[in-house]
């Protein structure tokens, strides 16, 4: 039993009003007989057991009218079983990752789920509110048919998703929902690695079910990348695979054979190709199916072409000099004027890698000449002292590199947007966008270590071959649904089955389905956006359902492996019903009761 109003239960001590003004009736004084009355007394004595019985029958009946009266102001509300159930708001969480689609038993662990969905949901009243929450991030609420229709239409996620985070929202639904019950249904097929922590629900009832079926054996790829990620035209692809034994491989290059062959356990695949195709290509590294299609391909994109031709200003530098040198050497670049390595100050064409002038006189001229060449940032005053350096994205590239000497860098105002690739001081230090970099030091070791470091060499084989030449850009790797920026100058992805798809604003979500996607600036190819699931997803190990149980974070966690047993757990909370009329009802008896009693009484004495 509940009080929707329990504060009213405090009116409950009214009750002894009646018992006090009992009680003060029984007063006791001097005894006089006169022989007059004497046969009044012995009346008396006759009924006083009457007397006591009647008075005690009528406290009684007040001091229950005041407590049933308080009652019902309190709004009491029981909970009444066999009755159907109570308005449960229920939130179904679906495991739709890509783990879920491995076949069991002749069909896909993502159907079983669906259908114990469906069962759970046909269960529900219009009274009910429902929301299905998928692991992709997708919510779906609305009526019992709306509903049970997004059940049976998910489809499984290209990666591993977010189920902690769904089952967490799903909470969140449910406990905001003004309904006397609140429930949880978790559908999946509990993999280890979708459970890695465990979550804090609090006491909110939760249901899961898991299959019981063991998980089947698994091979995958589960790394593949283009190295470099620009051919001039050779290049390798190497790839990792997950596998219980040996594995056949196919790898392909825009449909086209490259390599077949067999690899033992654990082995790493290195194929070195000088392949025909030029510009940006998409390809993939394929085993034989088995039970978990999905992870038996995985994609990667590589630029093959000419190397970059540049044109080294005498100013850039003794190390720069030294490094395109290099370059040159092993195929990498080539000497020709397609790209420009020069002071900013120096700069005539785009393009260009800029570098800041060593003499702080020149920047005004360094500035003009940014902006003729339409680069919408600018040198400003000199910065001295040692700052490290950061890689905005995270690369070890830039690893202990620091500055001495830097210039301040600030972009004009309605310029389009621009890519920061590296930080000093927390402040913008090198730029880019389309067809240019920028350095804001001098490439020097008075000014900074960079050109001293064992990366410097490759990284400015990145700039030159991915940002600066003509069909440049940076292959990017992504697991699907992944939240990235949009890189600089591009306006557009080119989709895998043909179309392209208009890209705006700051950033962009990745596609949900595994594959080559394409930068589009216009209508050239300027980059590569690869999506491939989590390697995570390929390991199919499964928890025990008493440590899901502990993974799920809720004292009333009911973890069960038996649909029937689900189904009949879950929407089982009793409907409650107010008590406020049966007590009024019974209170006003009371008072009737106690007006009959009371009324011959008034009668005699009258």
């Amino acid at each position: 039993m509940g009080f929707l109003a329990p504060l009213w239960l405090l009116a409950g001590a009214a009750a002894a009003v009646p018992l006090l003004i009992h009680l003060m009736r029984r007063r006791a004084g001097a005894r006089i007989e006169f022989p007059a009355v004497r046969y009044l007394v012995r009346a008396e004595r006759e009924h006083s057991r009457d007397l006591r019985l009647r008075n005690l029958l009528l406290m009684i009946l007040r001091v229950a009218a005041v407590l049933l009266i308080t009652l019902a102001a309190a709004h009491p509300i029981i909970r009444m079983a066999g009755a159907g159930h109570a308005p449960t708001a229920l939130a179904i969480v679906l495991d739709n990752s890509l783990s879920t689609s491995a076949v069991v038993g002749g069909r896909p662990v993502l159907q079983r789920l669906q259908a114990r969905a469906r069962d759970i949901i046909r269960r529900s009243s219009a009274s009910d509110r429902l929301w299905l929450v998928t692991a992709d991030g997708v919510v779906h609420g609305g009526t019992r048919s709306s509903v049970l229709d997004a059940a049976a239409h998910t489809e499984p996620f290209g990666g591993a998703g977010d189920l902690r985070a769904a089952t967490s929202r799903a909470a969140l639904l449910a406990r905001a929902a003004a309904l006397p019950a609140k429930e949880i249904a978790v559908l999946t097929d509990g993999q280890a690695s979708s459970w890695s922590e465990p979550l804090a629900l609090g006491d909110i009832p939760l249901h899961a079910f898991m299959p019981v079926a063991p998980a089947p054996a698994n091979h995958a790829v589960v790394a593949v990348r283009a190295i470099p990620a620009r051919w001039t035209p050779r290049g390798a692809v190497r790839a990792r695979l997950l596998a219980s034994d040996s594995a056949t491989y196919r790898i392909t290059l825009e449909g086209r054979t490259l390599a077949r062959g067999i690899a033992a356990r654990d082995e790493e695949i290195v194929l070195r190709a000088e392949p025909p195709e030029r510009g940006w290509t998409a390809g993939t590294v394929e085993l034989e199916p088995d039970e978990l299609r999905a992870d038996d391909v995985r994609h990667f994109a590589v630029w093959i072409g000419a190397a970059p031709a540049v044109a080294i200003h005498p100013l850039a530098g003794a190390f720069a000099h030294s490094a395109l040198d290099a370059l040159v050497q092993s195929g990498r670049a080539s000497v020709g004027n397609e790209i420009a390595l020069v002071p900013a100050d120096e700069a005539t064409k785009l393009p260009a890698l800029l570098i800041a002038p060593a003499d702080p006189i020149k920047l005004g001229a360094a500035n003009r000449a940014l902006e003729r060449l339409g680069v919408p940032w600018r040198l400003g005053a000199a910065q001295h002292g040692e700052s490290m350096v950061h890689a905005v994205d995270s690369t070890r590239a830039l690893e202990g590199v620091t500055t001495s000497v830097r210039y301040t860098l600030s972009r004009a105002t309605g310029a389009e947007r621009t890519d920061t690739i590296a930080t000093a001081g927390g402040a913008p230090w090198i730029v880019a966008g389309p067809r240019y970099v920028l350095v804001a030091s001098p490439l020097a070791p008075p000014a900074t270590t960079f050109p001293l470091h064992a990366s410097f060499v490759p990284w400015l084989d990145d700039m030159l071959s991915q940002r600066l030449s003509g069909e440049g850009g940076i292959p990017r790797e992504v697991a699907p649904g992944q939240r990235i920026p949009r890189p600089a100058g591009v306006d557009a992805l080119e989709l895998p089955e043909g179309g392209v798809m208009t890209l705006s604003g700051d950033s962009l979500t990745a596609p949900a389905r595994a594959g080559t996607y394409f930068y589009q600036r216009g209508t050239a190819r300027v980059g590569a956006l690869v999506v491939n699931a989590e390697p995570s997803e390929s390991e199919l190990a499964r928890l025990t359902p008493q440590a899901l149980a502990v993974k799920l974070g809720t004292p009333a966690a009911n973890v069960l492996t038996d649909s029937t047993a689900l189904t009949a757990s879950v929407l089982t909370a009793a409907p409650q019903r107010p008590l406020v009329a049966p007590l009024l009802l019974i209170a006003a008896i009371t008072l009737l009761v106690e007006t009959l009693i009371t009324t011959p009484a008034r009668r005699k004495v009258s």
